[in-house]
């Protein structure tokens, strides 16, 4: 069966009321998906409240006036280049304060988006709008109250979108093989590659649409090729958990990674589109420089109040896995991301790809 056979297929198929999968395996049991948003899961009500009652985080411009006040004189070196050095080398000494003691607030609440990623139902574990217990996501305890990562208006949440479709550089790849069928398939595999094309828009320019060619990077875009083995059920993709990489950049072409441990994906599956999280565990240094970089350190971060020093230190206290041999310390944070994709036909050369079977380690 064509390409064009099978899509007027699942087309029927949904008139029908059945499920589009369900007609017939993809051609050449396989589909490829490109990634048109992302966002690290925030849960959030419309005010702010129920999560946040103490309020919103003061950003870098903020706390720089309750440190240092107009009425009294502080010199270059011990204020301004103190303050930027502080963001990108934030001191461990005082984890659970800035300097100054100024308040940080995390969110609070039992509700929350993401996976359970250590397979256990724990006392700080959150759970999921839809009643699902066991999640994991403390990073959403250190940025649920920071204005930027909060969407669709936060800043930071608005412009990782707009730049990563506007740059090829992030342009993320998904491709299921071995699919006998989108609905329910026992043994599939998810490999993430890094794309080279433009995404596809509707006459609006807004909208992505389905049906582009993607061809992979795979000269430079090696590091971003990995595996995972995973199943299809009720026309959701769960994957196995796998160490990977990906392009992210968030700020015109900063061209920076975000790596991430024992990732996994759960996406709905259609013949046109993939939506849903990809839980994982983030290293906070890897994390803290992806960020610093991205978000130009006090200039950027700014927008959407995001004092980079103050979150960084939340986060190394609020880490929940991966303990250094030598101190015991965590060094990374469960986390989560809401991942939305569309259909797009992934272009291979000739030449075999490097490719990484990801495991959790």
């Amino acid at each position: 069966m064509t390409r064009h056979l099978f899509y007027l297929a699942a087309g029927a198929a949904l008139a029908l009321g059945i499920s589009a999968a369900q007609a017939d395996s993809p051609p050449g049991r396989k589909i490829g998906y490109v990634l048109v948003d992302k966002a690290w899961a925030v849960y959030q009500t419309p005010d702010g409240k129920s999560e946040c009652p103490q309020g919103f985080n003061d950003g870098p411009r903020e706390q720089f006036k309750a440190l240092f006040p107009e009425d009294k004189p502080h010199g270059v070196v011990d204020s301004h280049l103190s303050r930027e050095a502080d963001i990108w080398f934030p001191a461990e000494k005082e984890p659970t304060t800035d300097k100054g003691a100024l308040p940080y607030h995390e969110a609070v609440g039992k509700l929350g988006i993401g996976l359970d990623l250590d397979g256990k139902v724990g006392p700080k574990d959150f759970v999921s709008p839809e009643g699902e217990k066991g999640i994991d996501n403390e990073l959403y305890r250190v940025i649920g109250c920071v204005a930027g990562f909060r969407g669709p208006d936060g800043s930071y949440y608005f412009f990782q979108n707009e730049y990563m479709r506007r740059y090829n550089f992030n342009r993320v790849l998904l491709e299921i093989t071995d699919v006998d069928d989108l609905t329910n398939d026992s043994d599939v595999t998810v490999t993430t590659y890094r794309g080279l094309n433009s995404l596809l828009t509707s006459a609006n320019g807004k909208d992505i649409i389905p049906g582009a060619t993607q061809k992979v990077d795979e000269r430079w875009g090696k590091r971003y090729i990995h595996s995972l083995k995973g199943k299809i059920v009720d026309g959701v993709l769960i994957t196995e958990p796998g160490d990977l990489m990906i392009p992210y950049a968030d700020t015109f072409q900063t061209n920076v990674d975000q790596s991430f441990k024992a990732a996994r994906f759960r996406l709905k599956l259609t013949p046109t589109s993939a939506e849903g999280l990809m839980g994982a565990y983030v290293d906070i240094d890897d994390w803290h420089h992806q960020l610093s970089v991205n978000w130009g350190a006090a200039h950027h971060a700014s927008y959407g109040q995001m004092a980079l020093a103050s979150i960084v230190r939340a986060a190394r206290r609020l880490a929940d896995a991966y303990p250094d041999p030598a101190t015991g310390r965590n060094t990374a944070i469960s986390s989560a991301h809401e991942l939305k994709f569309v259909q797009a036909h992934i272009l291979h050369s000739d030449k075999p790809e490097t490719r990484t079977v990801a495991s959790a380690k």
